[in-house]
């Protein structure tokens, strides 16, 4: 668990910073293994998902704990995660990457939108992803799967440590979500990331531009070359970057 609160200032910021820039930032860091492997939109979105993690962890279902009776139970772990996830934060689940049952369906996963929730992922599958997909809330899997969880997945954990697609997710992390997959960013390290994350897009924006009108990369990028810096402190003050 953590006490850092992610402010709308910071999560605003994560919005217009890619996942590719992130993990360049965490790999300066020592950190190499924050991307969550296997794992895509179920649709593009227009808008970056970011928020904290709240997570479930699913284990291996075995058949005298998990007939279909078992939803009628209140406290059933599945049921709870969604109606106590926090607004504002992603839903994480550890299905230890088996789409061959799903993970939850559009039902759950509308609710959860509708609480208020800045996104969900799974490592494995999602029933009904037609209509997840359709939600305004991003969603991450790793495939359509029609099984119900219970026929592979007992639902255990809330709000633990996971694995997600072979990063481990700590209540409170930081994820970040666009068209590429997601990214994980522990906690302590979220507030100080996002200012560098966003130097280093704009950095970016101005290579690309350069190499577009046909700029050789050596030199460029990475930025060796004092000329370089140069024409790029030019350009952030006429592109107010």
């Amino acid at each position: 668990m953590t006490d850092y609160v992610l402010s709308d200032a910071t999560r605003a910021k994560y919005k217009k910073i890619s996942t590719a820039s992130i993990a360049t930032a965490l790999f300066k860091r020592g950190l190499r293994n924050q991307f969550i492997q296997g794992v895509g939109p179920v649709a593009p979105k227009a808008e970056t998902m970011v928020g904290q993690a709240f997570t479930l962890r699913y284990i291996p279902a075995r058949e005298d704990r998990n007939p279909i009776t078992v939803f009628r139970n209140p406290d059933h772990p599945q049921r709870v995660a969604i109606e106590t996830c926090p607004a504002g934060h992603v839903l994480v689940m550890d299905s230890r990457k088996d789409a061959r049952a799903a993970t939850a369906g559009s039902i759950l996963i509308t609710r959860l939108a509708l609480r208020g929730a800045a996104g969900v992922v799974t490592d494995g599958g999602f029933r009904d992803a037609e209509g997840i997909g359709a939600l305004d809330m991003p969603a991450y899997y790793s495939k359509p799967s029609a099984p119900t969880n219970l026929t592979l997945h007992e639902a255990l954990d809330i709000n633990v440590p996971i694995s997600c697609g072979d990063v481990a997710v700590f209540p409170g992390d930081v994820l970040v979500g666009d068209r590429d997959g997601v990214m994980v960013i522990p906690a302590h390290l979220a507030d100080e990331l996002v200012d560098e994350c966003a130097g280093m897009e704009s950095y970016e924006d101005f290579v690309l531009e350069q190499v577009k009108a046909g700029e050789a990369v050596i030199g460029l990028y990475p930025g060796t070359k004092d000329e370089y810096q140069q024409r790029y402190e030019v350009w952030r003050a006429k592109n107010n970057r």
